[in-house]
């Protein structure tokens, strides 16, 4: 019985802890499936190799809380498999087994349940917040939040391919802004980043444009091409652009 309890406050302790790995992750500027996925792997070892994960070791916070995250990660899954191996080697009789794997089935639904509540994630995290801002030097911006990444606003990567729409033209040519579109930077070919370009910044063949906006503009923007069609399509989001900047005008005045 002992051993099952062990067990379970050592998977409960497990979760917390990369909970509050992701809401600290986020705070560096990391979306929260990034953080999350990030904060996992590290903590159980998996070690996925992603250019996202080079990202997150070469940034120095975030280094620090996979590192520890990773020391955390070898004790816990020690000490969680030692307990699951006593909690069965020293039953006596099929009974007790039985009842001991009812007992860990039903605790494990319940840590599950917790884990996938957005109840408790949203409490937990504002309290993670709060603790991380008194306690560490943490520099804590939810830019999740600060962007207001919900609904269809996201920012996105799109690759810029030679018979694209974009390529070749100046960002005050393409008026990505009148479609409700900011570009926050530009990743060349050669790896030189220009961060918050202006209207003569020329976007090339191969660039990386790093976009704010809605989601289904971008898509769009994705697939479009150079030519008649490309230029139509343009026009016809600039329209619903104005449409939609109408209709939010009209709210802040009900208001």
């Amino acid at each position: 019985m002992i051993s099952i309890v062990s067990l379970l406050v050592v998977l409960a302790l497990s979760i917390l802890v990369t909970r509050i790995a992701t809401v600290a992750l986020t705070h560096t500027g990391l979306s929260r499936e990034s953080a999350k996925f990030q904060a996992r792997s590290a903590f159980t070892g998996v070690g996925f190799t992603t250019n996202e994960s080079e990202k997150v070791v070469n940034h120095p916070i975030r280094r620090r809380i996979l590192l520890l995250l990773m020391l955390l990660g070898n004790a816990g899954v020690v000490t969680a498999v030692s307990s699951l191996i006593l909690s069965f080697v020293d039953s006596n009789s099929s009974g007790a087994l039985l009842w001991r794997a009812i007992l860990l089935a039903s605790g494990l639904v319940l840590l599950w349940s917790l884990a996938a509540s957005q109840w408790m994630d949203r409490h937990l995290s504002n309290i993670v917040s709060k603790a991380l801002k008194r306690y560490t030097n943490l520099r804590i911006q939810d830019f999740a939040k600060l962007l207001h990444l919900a609904g269809d606003y996201q920012v996105t990567e799109l690759q810029v391919k030679a018979d694209d729409w974009l390529a070749g033209r100046t960002l005050a040519d393409l008026k990505l802004r009148q479609e409700g579109i900011m570009v926050l930077g530009i990743t060349r070919s050669n790896g030189d980043y220009l961060g918050a370009p202006d209207g003569e910044t020329e976007v090339k063949s191969d660039d990386v444009l790093i976009l704010y906006g809605r989601a289904t503009v971008m898509r769009d923007l994705d697939e479009r091409k150079r030519g008649y069609t490309g230029n139509m399509a343009h026009h016809q989001r600039m329209l619903d652009q104005k449409k939609i900047e109408r209709q939010e005008k009209e709210k802040m005045t009900q208001r």
